[in-house]
């Protein structure tokens, strides 16, 4: 699953976070899925990065997959980037979120609720938002280049 050693700590602090979801059921079983090398893409909302005044990311960023309790478990990287209107996401993207959707349909469903949710309406500051064929969501693909969990 690794590719290079486990990087110094202080080269891990200083990288950004990454994030699945909000901490509890569900980032446990994204995180879990990303360790056991299941997932390896993962949709956001360009809403997102807008509203946290982010960049989107770029082939090559590093980052640290941090589960429920906030502790690092993994660096990793960006392998591609696409940014689609939610209707073109393929079948080859929703199989490789790994969460087991078996067709796009499925998988649309699924995000259509997280992100139509409490917590993610709240998070974008629109008690409102939801999303539509037009929506714009980052596709983007990842490798674990360390996996930090034996590293204290």
């Amino acid at each position: 699953m690794t590719s290079d050693p486990t990087p110094p700590a202080a080269d891990v602090a200083a990288l950004p976070t990454a994030e699945f979801a909000f901490p509890g059921p569900l980032r446990d079983r994204l995180v879990a899925a990303v360790l056991d090398g299941s997932k390896t893409a993962t949709t956001g909302l360009v809403a997102e990065y807008e509203r946290e005044g982010e960049p989107l990311p770029e082939v090559g960023d590093r980052s640290v997959l941090v589960d429920s309790g906030g502790r690092p478990v993994a660096v990793l990287e960006v392998t591609d980037v696409r940014v689609v209107p939610l209707a073109r996401v393929d079948l080859a993207h929703a199989v490789d979120e790994g969460e087991g959707h078996g067709g796009v349909d499925e998988w649309r469903a699924g995000h259509e609720r997280f992100w139509g949710g409490e917590e993610m309406r709240a998070a974008l500051g629109d008690p409102d938002f939801a999303v539509d064929d037009a929506t714009p969501v980052v596709l983007e693909r990842f490798r674990v280049v360390a996996d930090l969990r034996g590293s204290g």
